[in-house]
């Protein structure tokens, strides 16, 4: 992980990273109080002394003190810091990293290098952000339960390790939260962002669809993938937001989002943003068999949400809510990731799903899930219904019509519910078998609508288990729904860093 010529001046024990913020680095690096390369190292120490509790993190960027060193010094020519310059960023295995494998997780891949960044992390890494490592995942991202994968095992949850940080971005969750680096990307299908943040204390933005590329991230659902940050604070998550959002020739669905992205999202930070809010509170979600624990401090988040100046509307109800939740899901996943490797990959041996299926994997749900989708395609129920993207799906847009209109009707701001209604799975339990998705609320509504979906920590259930409050909003409604979280984050500060022995 060393590099001839960036070794750190200042050893990396005396730099304490514990819950750094980009504002709080860029202060440090202007003020002389460290530089990228002592940063990078001390991160990298604290990964060396405690992921192997954790197993979150898959590699690690060789390169990652040469481009800190390059940083500091254009820094030390300059005098100007980039957006994101010289903040070290933790990158989910599925999406593109140039020269860095990209697996998601699966045997299959495991030797694939992109020969390019995906467009974000082109952004990314322009504005200055380092990629200090990889993180590990749910194998093809397959389960919201659990991040496991054959490439690397399993990842637990750092704040008790007999539980799961969910998935599929559980290494990301699970690395971020721990403070092996600064910030992290996670990829959200219906959950996959939200779910880790929610169990890991973190904040998680799955944003519009179209308002963010998916320009080069190994696809699980295209008509649902979105990536997304997965930070320790509001403000880190809308700074890394602010540059991944942008137009994608690549990608048509970002066309709709012309015009509809802000000079900066910063601009929206209100510390009083839930002051004169009416905020809808969506039991059809929230009183679905609910944990205690988490039903209780939902109940609490609520009466803080008032304290804060919201006005409450509850319960919110939405027409024939039950009824336009089914049927959403599509299974499009050999059609989407035969494309994928005919793009991207481009080996003769490895050119359908059934090439994958051959090449094999180490976990017995992972080989039924791909076997179900070899010979699945399409809607389950009504199969003659086109399965289309949130601009065009004639059930998506009812969906999303029917909880906008209401919105509307009410002059509601967002809607808010428990982003899981029950606790993270114990670690071993779903190793070895799928898991369905009860009680995983993000799975509902933002991945059909298309409209944007952000859970903020809301507490903490016996066990030390994190548990996280999701505000949903309209389409493009980033500005609005970030004024509102910070303004929960702000006045209830539950984040609390996981105690990890050495």
């Amino acid at each position: 992980m060393a590099c001839v010529g960036c070794q750190s001046s200042k050893p990396a024990e005396q730099l304490d990273v514990t819950e750094l913020t980009i504002a709080e680095i860029h202060t440090a690096y202007k003020e002389g109080g460290f530089t990228s390369q002592e940063l990078v190292s001390a991160y990298l120490d604290r990964i060396n002394q405690y992921d192997s509790q954790i197993n979150s993190i898959t590699l690690i960027n060789p390169d990652a003190l040469e481009i800190a060193k390059a940083l500091d010094e254009e820094y030390d020519r300059t005098k100007v810091l980039r957006p994101l310059h010289g903040i070290p960023l933790i990158v989910k295995d599925n999406i593109h990293t140039k020269g860095l494998a990209t697996t998601a997780g699966a045997i299959a891949l495991q030797n694939f290098i992109p020969s390019e960044d995906a467009f974000i992390m082109d952004k990314l890494v322009k504005a200055g952000a380092i990629i200090i490592a990889k993180s590990n995942m749910a194998e093809w991202a397959l389960t919201p339960w659990s991040s496991v994968s054959s490439t690397h095992g399993a990842t637990l949850n750092p704040y008790n390790l007999n539980y799961t940080p969910a998935g599929s971005s559980g290494g990301t969750g699970a690395s971020v939260a721990a403070n092996f680096g600064t910030v992290g990307l996670g990829t959200d299908t219906g959950n996959s962002v939200r779910g880790p943040s929610s169990h890991c204390a973190l904040v998680g933005f799955r944003a519009t669809m179209g308002l963010i590329s998916r320009t080069g991230i190994i696809p699980l659902d295209l008509r649902n993938d979105m990536a997304g940050p997965m930070c320790r604070t509001v403000e880190d998550a809308t700074r890394v937001l602010e540059i991944m959002a942008g137009i994608d020739p690549n990608d048509p669905l970002t066309k709709y989002a012309e015009g509809k992205i802000p000079a900066n999202y910063v601009q929206f930070l209100e510390k009083d943003g839930l002051k004169g809010a009416r905020i809808g509170v969506l039991r059809a979600i929230s009183e679905d068999e609910p944990d205690r624990e988490i039903k209780a401090l939902f109940e609490k988040a609520i009466a803080d949400m008032k304290a804060m100046g919201a006005e409450i509307i509850d319960p919110l109800d939405i027409q024939d809510f039950s009824t336009l939740k089914e049927n959403q899901w599509c299974d499009e996943f050999k059609t989407d990731i035969e494309s994928y490797l005919a793009n991207y990959v481009k080996n003769d041996s490895l050119k359908t799903l059934e090439d994958i299926i051959r090449v094999g994997t180490k976990l017995e749900f992972v080989r039924s899930q791909l076997n179900i989708s070899l010979k699945s395609h399409g809607r389950t129920e009504n199969p003659e219904i086109d399965c289309l993207d949130a601009y065009t799906d004639q059930r998506r847009i009812a969906f999303r019509n029917a909880i906008e209109d209401q919105m509307d009707k009410l002059k509601l701001d967002a809607l808010v519910y428990p982003s899981w209604n029950v606790k993270p799975a114990k670690s071993r339990s779903v190793f070895t078998s799928y898991a369905d998705g009860k009680g995983v609320n993000s799975l509902v509504i933002s991945p059909h609508t298309g409209q944007p979906a952000f859970t903020v920590p809301m507490g903490f259930s016996g066990g030390n288990l994190p548990v996280g409050l999701e505000f949903l909003g309209r389409m493009y409604a980033e500005p609005t729904l970030i004024k509102l979280v910070y303004a929960y984050e702000q006045g209830t500060k539950h984040r609390v860093p996981p105690a990890i022995k050495k």
